[in-house]
This record gives structure tokens, sequence and C-alpha cells, in this order.
């Protein structure tokens, strides 16, 4: 596996993917002893699975090299004693993958085994950039889906890019402020799109029209601004609601934490970082072009979050 991978270069048209590629390869390879050993004589059990037809897809590919890791015996584990609210054990990663999408499992606890992760991803090798790979595939996968809506080209491309800002935001993540796995696959969905913008503005056909076009930044009203930067990743449902609620409307900061469950400090660094996020993405024209469609509310909220209610009303009624 080339460690380098994660800061090699951009570029849409086919490196990205070579370097996704190269991530997970060197996965599969190590995984040819304990093949070669199977066919030499031993059966294979039934759930592990043949390497011969690796997959195309960067995300499928790492969702093979996943599997294949954590299939028994592996050295790669998760310590549960180490944090509280896990069980008292060593967690195989595919279960402890699981316990982090039960809605039961709370935001400390995410972020607690987030940033343990992350830590074994920058020190320990490539292994852990895998398992970290691994245990955020569900996420990867449904924005993923999103990033694909109208878009024509191959999606492996897309896949690649966004599997690629999620390794590189590995090496730089400040591993202190919460929500830790959404601030990764954010930082993956944004290498998407400005990839998928970038080829997009290569392939449009530009013509000396007379009429005045619109312009391509997000000018129209401030909710839909919002309903693009969900969309695009780069703040989460929650963060809008209180840009919205406390910006827009006229709940105060303390009635709107306190719906969400949450303290008004906690809410006003969250809003106060999600408005820094959302004025830079504006800068830099992220939410051009973004499709009006809603993101999946976070469910790695604190206690009570989950239940907040919907995005503001002025942003759902322009929906």
């Amino acid at each position: 596996m080339d460690a380098a991978w994660p800061h090699a270069g951009r570029g849409l048209n086919g490196s990205r993917r070579s370097e996704a590629r190269s991530l997970l390869s060197g996965r599969r390879a190590s995984m040819g002893s304990r093949t070669a050993r199977l066919r030499c004589g031993t059966r294979p059990p039934r759930n592990v699975m043949a390497v011969r037809s690796w997959p195309s897809s960067p995300l499928a590919a790492a969702g093979r090299a996943f599997a294949l890791m954590v299939q028994p015996p592996t050295h790669v584990a998760f310590d549960g004693r180490a944090v509280d609210g896990l069980p008292d054990e060593v967690l195989p990663l595919d279960r402890l993958r699981t316990l982090l999408l039960d809605p039961q499992t709370g935001l400390e606890v995410r972020d607690a085994v987030w940033r343990e992760l992350v830590v074994r991803a920058r020190r320990d090798g490539p292994a852990w950039v895998v398992a970290a790979v691994g245990i955020a595939l569900p996420g990867l996968r449904r924005v993923a889906g999103l990033l694909a809506s109208g878009w024509r080209g191959d999606t492996r491309d897309l896949d690649a890019e966004l599997l690629a800002g999620f390794v590189e935001r590995l090496t730089t993540i400040d591993l202190e402020p919460p929500r830790v796995i959404a601030r990764l696959i954010g930082a993956g969905v944004r290498a998407a799109r400005k990839a998928r913008d970038a080829e997009s503005d290569a392939c449009r056909i530009r013509t000396r029209a007379v009429d005045p076009t619109a312009p391509v930044h997000p000018w129209d009203h401030p909710d839909l601004v919002l309903v693009r930067a969900v969309a695009a990743g780069v703040i989460d449902a929650d963060e809008a609601h209180l840009i919205g609620a406390t910006r827009l409307e006229d709940a105060t900061l303390a009635d709107t934490a306190a719906r969400m469950g949450i303290p008004a400090s906690t809410a006003s660094v969250w809003r106060q970082k999600a408005e820094h996020r959302l004025a830079e993405a504006i800068r830099q024209g992220e939410l051009a072009f973004m499709p009006l469609r809603r993101g999946a509310r976070r469910r790695d909220g604190a206690a009570g979050a989950a239940s907040a209610g919907p995005l503001p009303r002025s942003i759902v009624s322009r929906r």
C-alpha cells in the first residue's frame, strides 16, 4: 500500500481513481498469503471472500478491503475498554461500525472512537486508514449517491475524489471540536464537488449570448443557500436549523438549543463554526450548481438533537 497516497496530486480523469486503487491494492496484496495458505490443502471458510475479481469502484474496493481485513484471525481490532459507553472488550471493527451506526450511541462516544481511529490511522499505518474508511463507508456511500445525482460522467471518478478527500483530511483534521466523522465526510464531499464542478466548467460550451445570464454563485434567498450547503456537506441539517432559526427567524439561541437538547454554549460554538464554513464555501464557489436536495439529518447529535424538529419553516416552505 502506498502510504504517500493521501498526499498525491489531484485530477478527475482517472488519476484519483488510480490513487484510490493504490490505497486498497496494498490491502488486497496483504491478503495474498492468507489466500495462498487456504489454497494449499485447507478448505476456506464460507465467509472468506475471493480476491480474484477486485471491484473497479473505489468505494466498493474499500468495502472489500475492509471486509477482508476484519476476517479472523486479524490483528486490527478496537479496544472498547478505553471508551466509556462501549462494551468492555476488544471489538472487531465490523462490530464497532455497527455500534457507531446505532442511534443509541451518543455523540461523545462516536467522537471518542473517531479521535482514536484518526490517531491510529496517522500513527500505525495503512491498515488503520483502511479501517477508518471501512467504518465510515455507510456515510460515504450515502453522500456518494447525492453527488452522483445529475452527473453524466463516470461515478467512479467522483467516488475516487470523495475517498481521496476523506483520507487526506485524516492527516490534518483538528480532533478537538466535535463531529469528527461528519467533518471528515464533509471534506470528502467538498473534494468531489470541486472536481465535479471543474469538470463541468471544462465541458461547458460557451457562446456569445446576447441575453444576460444569471450569476453562478448562490445568489438567491438565504434559506436556499442553507439548503444547498446541507446538500454539499458544508454544514449539516442541525447547523442549518441553528442558523436559520436564530438568524432568519425570531428564535433565540437559548430556546433553539433547548429544543435540540444541547447547552446554549455548545449551540453557539456549532453556529459560529458552521457560519465560518458556510462563508468560506460561498467565497470558494462550492455551492454553485448545487441541486436543492435535502441532506439527511445528523444521527450522531447529542441526546435530543434528533428530535429537534425539521429545518426552519422558511427553508421547508421554499423547497
